[in-house]
């Protein structure tokens, strides 16, 4: 992203844009208390905006790394963790540009994760590297914005939405436990065209099944 992309979306924050959207996406409010994660879980929350999904998990007991490029927006999502002595860690990053056919690292990539979430922001190749932070056997849950002629929330500009089998085709080698694409209704009311995807990465990577443990 360019300055003039981070200027534009720090102004949004600080006019009050998506303040009033406080609920958490209804996918992962639906498929949380399904995942099989361990106590002391630990979550990385993509583009988290004002952290509404980062605030949901948090309230939950997971500890969550929240990245996004808008230092504005983290600042809102710091003030609330810190007024609820929830376990956050913000930190800006600019998630473009992507090297063509590379996999993108994340700036966590030194640990991972048992969740790795991406809603909303439209990034395709990152889906990988959300692979690459999260644990073996660990969850993915990534939600776009779809190409659609309805009437829906969300951008106008298609650049900014997913073909329709784009979003399952963006995770090779991940065990997908769900996949959707269609009209949803927020919890707000809206309709949204979205594509939805659980996918969990496998429990042994490739290559080392049958490997002797003391080796």
């Amino acid at each position: 992203m360019s300055q003039a992309d981070q200027d534009k979306w720090d102004a949004r924050y600080r006019a009050g844009e998506y303040k009033a959207r406080a609920h958490p996406s209804a996918l992962l409010a639906e498929w949380l208390p399904k995942l099989a994660c361990p106590p002391d879980c630990s979550a990385i929350d993509v583009a988290c905006g004002l952290g509404r999904n980062t605030l949901f998990l948090a309230r939950q007991g997971w500890h969550v790394h929240a990245l996004d490029i808008s230092p504005v927006a983290l600042a809102h999502l710091a003030a609330a963790a810190a007024q609820e002595n929830l376990d956050i860690t913000c930190r800006p990053v600019d998630l473009e540009p992507i090297p063509t056919g590379d996999v993108v690292s994340l700036p966590s990539a030194a640990r991972q994760y048992d969740l790795a979430l991406m809603v909303r922001y439209t990034n395709l190749p990152l889906v990988a590297s959300l692979a690459h932070v999260t644990k073996p056997g660990g969850y993915i849950i990534v939600e776009e914005h779809l190409i659609t002629d309805a009437a829906v929330v969300g951008p106008s500009n298609p650049r900014y939405r997913v073909a329709p089998g784009a979003l399952r085709s963006a995770a090779p080698g991940l065990d997908i436990l769900s996949y959707e694409e269609g009209l949803f209704v927020d919890p707000d009311g809206r309709t949204a065209a979205l594509a939805q995807l659980i996918a969990r990465r496998p429990p042994v990577e490739p290559g080392l099944k049958g490997s002797n443990p003391a080796r």
